[in-house]
C-alpha cells in the first residue's frame, strides 16, 4: 500500500515537472520578446558577447518611438471593433444555421450541409478574390464592414453549433411543442440557451482568428486609419527593417488587447475550450 502511494506521488511529481517545463518553454518567446524590446539594436543582434538582459539599462524609449510612429489607439479601436462584430455575426448566424441543420427537417438539408463541409475543406485564400470583388461593389474598402465581411458567416461555427444542438435531448423540444411553443419560441427560449458553451467556444475561436488575420486587412484596408494591429505590424516591419528592439516593442504593444480580453474572460475561455474539446 505504501509503495503504491509513493509511486502515485512520484507519477504526480513527474507529471507536474513535465508540465512546468512545457510552460517554461512556451513562455520563453514572450520573455525574449520583452527583453529584446528593452535593448539597443546592437545588443539585440550581438552574438559575441550574447546579451540575455540589456547591458546598458532598460531602453523604454523603444516603446515611445513605436507609439509616436503609429497611432496605436486607432489600431486598438479598429482591431477590437472588428473582433466584436465578427464574434456577434458569427454567433448569430451560426446558431441559427446550426439549429436548422441539427434539429429541423427540410428539403435539401443534406445537400446544403455538404456545401458547408466543403467550404471548411477549401483553403480560405481561394475566397479572397470574390470577397474582395463583393466588398468593392458594396463600397466597403477601407471601412470596418470591409474588415468584418469574411466573418459574417462561418462554416466552422455552423458545424460546431449543429453538433451542439444534436447533443440536446429531443424531449425538451417535444415538451415545449406540447405547451404551445412555435419553432421560434423553442429556438430562442429552450434550445439556444442550452448551447451556451458551444457559443462561448465559437466566440473564443472567432476572436483569435480575427486577431491573427493578416492577409485580409492588408488587402481591404490600405489606409492606416482603418487597418488593424496585424497589418500595422507588417507595415512596421517594412519601415523599421532590422531594428529588432523597435519591432519587438511594437509586438508587445500589439498583444496587450488579447491579454486584457483573456484576463477579463478567463473563466469563459477555460469553460469554452474544456466543453468543446478543442485546443488553441
Amino acid at each position: 500500500m505504501e509503495s503504491a502511494r509513493a509511486q502515485a506521488r512520484l507519477n504526480k511529481f513527474i507529471m507536474y515537472l513535465v508540465l512546468c517545463i512545457m510552460a517554461f518553454i512556451m513562455l520563453v518567446p514572450f520573455a525574449w520578446m520583452i527583453l529584446t524590446a528593452l535593448k539597443t539594436n546592437q545588443e539585440a543582434i550581438s552574438v559575441d558577447p550574447f546579451y540575455i538582459f540589456p547591458a546598458n539599462g532598460w531602453h523604454w524609449e523603444n516603446f515611445a518611438t513605436v507609439w509616436q510612429s503609429y497611432n496605436f489607439l486607432v489600431l486598438y479601436k479598429n482591431t477590437l471593433l472588428m473582433i466584436f462584430l465578427r464574434v456577434v455575426f458569427a454567433c448569430l448566424t451560426a446558431t441559427m444555421a446550426g439549429y436548422a441543420f441539427g434539429r429541423l427537417k427540410f428539403p435539401g438539408k443534406t445537400f446544403f450541409f455538404s456545401l458547408v463541409l466543403i467550404q471548411m475543406m477549401i483553403p480560405s485564400q481561394i475566397f479572397i478574390i470574390p470577397q474582395y470583388t463583393m466588398v468593392t461593389k458594396l463600397g466597403w474598402l477601407n471601412t470596418t464592414m470591409g474588415l468584418v465581411f469574411p466573418g459574417l458567416v462561418t462554416a466552422f461555427g455552423t458545424y460546431l453549433l449543429k453538433t451542439g444542438y444534436q447533443g440536446l435531448p429531443k424531449d425538451l423540444e417535444e415538451a415545449a411543442a406540447i405547451d404551445g411553443c412555435n419553432i421560434g419560441q423553442r429556438f430562442l427560449h429552450i434550445m439556444m440557451p442550452l448551447t451556451r458553451s458551444s457559443m462561448v467556444s465559437l466566440a473564443i475561436f472567432t476572436a483569435l482568428f480575427a486577431f491573427k488575420d493578416l492577409m485580409w486587412p492588408m488587402i481591404v484596408c490600405t489606409n492606416s486609419a482603418t487597418t488593424t494591429l496585424s497589418a500595422g505590424l507588417a507595415k512596421m516591419q517594412g519601415q523599421y527593417g532590422s531594428e529588432y528592439p523597435t519591432m519587438m516593442a511594437a509586438a508587445v504593444l500589439a498583444i496587450i488587447p488579447m491579454i486584457v480580453i483573456y484576463l477579463i474572460f478567463q473563466k469563459q475561455f477555460v469553460e469554452g475550450i474544456a466543453t468543446s474539446g478543442g485546443k488553441l
